[in-house]
C-alpha cells in the first residue's frame, strides 16, 4: 500500500526564521531586539498566511493525523531507513503522534499577539498614563462646575505642552477633535480619546503636522491646507500685529509663505506634499515653525516667515508689473535687480524648462512663479535652486554642464563688462576659475552632484548670468 502525501499541505519554512546577519549571542543578551525581530517576522504576509494555515489544519485534520498514525502501525513502509531498535527504545513507551496536533490545537485556543495596528504600534502604557495625568490635570484646573471644558482660546497651552506643536496649530487641532463643528469648548475625554486613539502621542512632529493639516480623503498636503495655521499666526504673533487692518497684505503674506514652503519641501514640484517629503525635506520648515512660535521678532526667522523678505519680494513684483495685471512678461523681468540678469538666462526662464509657470497666460509669469524665481535667485545654495539653475544652463538636457554651455552664457556677461568699460575677463580664464570653484569629479563637465558638494555654487552661477553679484565678489 502506498501513502499519498498532499503536496499543498503547508510546511513551516525554517528559512523564514533564520537571521544570519544577527549573531546568536546578541539575540540572547538583548531580549528587546529579539522581540522586535519576532514582531517583524509576524508582520510578514507569508508568516500571517502560514500561521493561519497551520491553525486551521490543526483543527480540521486531527482525525486525518490519527488515521495516518493507525495506518503506519499496520506495516506501512517507514519514511526513514530502518534501524535496529535498541533495548532502551523497545522499553520506552511510544509517544502518540497526536501530541503535535493537540499542542497546535491548544495554541490555537490562545490569543495570538496582535501585530498590525491601523495607526501604528501604541505607546507604552506608562507613557499613556503619564499623558492622561497631564491632560486631566490641565483640564481639571478649569473647575468641576464647568464640566472640565476648555475654551478654544485656552487650548494653546495644551497644544504646546502636551502635543509638542507650535501654538498657532491650536485651532486646527481643536477643530479636528470637534470634527470641524463650530463648538468653542472641548472636553478632556474628547481630547484624550483623539490624541491616544490616533496614536499621535509617539509620532514624530512631521507626522503630527501632516495628520492635522491634511484633508481626510487625501494622502498629501495642498496649498490650502496651510492657510488655517498661517492665518492663526497672523492673528496671534506680535510681529505681525500691525497687519490686522490690512487684509490684502495678510493674504499676500500667507501666499508667499506657502509658496516658499512648497519650494523647499515639495521636491516633486506637483503641488502635493507627501508625508515622505515632509519627513525628508521638512526639517528646516518644522524648526522654523518652532522658532517663530518663540521669537517675537518675526524677521529673524529668515527662510519662511520673515515679513521683511516677503515685503521685498512683493514690492519687486509690484514694480515689475507695470500694467498691474498681476503678471510679468519677459521684458519686465529683464529689469529685475537693476538689470542684473542677462537676456539669455531670462529667455531660458521663460521657456519654462526649469519650471512650468502656473499662470494661465502664455509668456507671462504669475506671482507664484515670481516667488519661485526670486527664492532660487537669492538662495542659490539650496538644493532646489541648484536644480533650477542647472536646468537653465543645461541647453541639451543631458544633466551635465559642458564647456560649450558655460561659454554660451558667459559671452553675454563678457559683452556687458566691455560695454560698461570694465576690464574684461576672458572665457579661458573664467573657465579655469569656475572649475576650481566646483572641483568636479570629471574634468570635462560639471554635474548636479558636483554643484551640491561645493560651497561656491552660488558664485558659479552668478558668474554666468548675474553681473551685479559677480562683480561684487570676483577676485583677480
Amino acid at each position: 500500500m502506498k501513502m499519498e502525501v498532499d503536496s499543498n499541505e503547508a510546511v513551516l519554512d525554517l528559512d523564514l526564521l533564520e537571521l544570519p546577519e544577527v549573531p546568536a549571542p546578541v539575540l540572547k543578551s538583548n531580549a528587546a531586539l529579539l522581540e522586535s525581530l519576532f514582531d517583524q517576522w509576524l508582520s510578514l504576509p507569508e508568516s500571517n498566511r502560514l500561521i493561519t494555515t497551520l491553525l486551521n489544519e490543526a483543527k480540521l485534520k486531527n482525525e486525518t493525523l490519527n488515521n495516518l498514525s493507525n495506518l503506519s502501525s499496520k506495516g506501512l513502509p517507514p519514511l526513514s531507513p530502518k534501524c535496529t531498535p535498541s533495548p532502551t527504545s523497545l522499553n520506552r513507551p511510544a509517544t502518540p503522534r497526536t501530541d503535535l496536533c493537540n499542542n497546535m490545537k491548544a495554541a490555537s485556543d490562545d490569543n495570538i499577539r496582535q501585530f498590525y495596528f491601523e495607526h501604528g504600534r501604541p505607546a507604552p502604557q506608562e507613557m499613556i498614563e503619564e499623558c492622561r495625568f497631564k491632560i486631566y490635570e490641565l483640564f481639571n484646573d478649569y473647575g468641576e462646575e464647568a464640566g472640565h471644558l476648555m475654551h478654544m482660546k485656552e487650548f494653546k497651552f495644551v497644544t504646546k505642552e502636551v502635543c509638542d506643536l507650535p501654538s498657532f496649530f491650536s485651532k486646527v487641532l481643536f477643530r479636528k477633535i470637534n470634527n470641524n463643528e463650530n463648538h468653542n469648548y472641548l472636553t478632556k475625554d474628547a481630547f484624550y480619546d483623539y490624541w491616544i486613539n490616533k496614536n499621535l502621542l509617539t509620532c514624530d512632529k512631521a507626522t503630527k503636522i501632516y495628520t492635522l493639516l491634511k484633508k481626510p480623503e487625501l494622502d498629501y498636503l495642498t496649498h490650502d491646507d496651510f492657510n488655517p495655521v498661517l492665518y492663526e499666526l497672523l492673528e496671534t504673533h506680535p510681529g505681525l500685529e500691525f497687519l490686522k487692518n490690512t487684509p490684502d497684505f495678510q493674504e499676500r503674506y500667507a501666499e508667499t509663505v506657502i509658496y516658499k514652503i512648497f519650494y523647499y519641501v515639495n521636491r516633486s514640484g506637483n503641488g502635493r506634499i507627501t508625508l515622505r517629503e515632509l519627513k525628508r525635506y521638512g526639517k528646516t520648515l518644522i524648526d522654523a515653525m518652532d522658532q517663530v512660535d518663540e521669537e517675537d521678532d518675526i524677521n529673524r526667522v529668515l527662510r519662511f516667515f520673515s515679513y521683511e523678505q516677503f515685503y521685498s519680494t512683493y514690492c519687486q513684483f509690484w514694480e515689475l508689473d507695470s500694467d498691474n495685471n498681476f503678471l510679468i512678461e519677459k521684458e519686465s523681468l529683464i529689469r529685475y535687480g537693476n538689470h542684473a540678469l542677462t537676456y539669455r538666462i531670462v529667455d531660458r526662464i521663460f521657456t519654462e524648462i526649469p519650471r512650468k509657470f502656473t499662470s494661465k497666460v502664455q509668456g507671462r509669469m504669475s506671482y507664484e512663479d515670481f516667488v519661485y524665481f526670486v527664492t532660487a535667485e537669492e538662495d542659490k545654495l539650496a538644493e532646489p535652486s541648484l536644480e533650477y539653475w542647472l536646468k537653465c544652463i543645461d541647453l541639451d538636457g543631458d544633466e551635465v554642464l559642458t564647456r560649450h554651455e558655460l561659454q554660451f552664457f558667459y559671452e553675454e556677461q563678457l559683452h556687458r563688462m566691455e560695454c560698461l568699460g570694465l576690464e574684461p575677463i576672458y572665457f579661458e580664464d573664467i573657465l579655469c576659475m569656475m572649475f576650481d570653484m566646483i572641483n568636479p569629479k570629471n574634468e570635462g563637465y560639471i554635474t548636479l552632484r558636483d554643484l551640491k558638494g561645493s560651497k561656491s555654487s552660488g558664485h558659479f552661477f552668478n558668474t554666468l548670468f548675474n553681473l551685479t553679484k559677480f562683480l561684487k565678489v570676483k577676485v583677480f
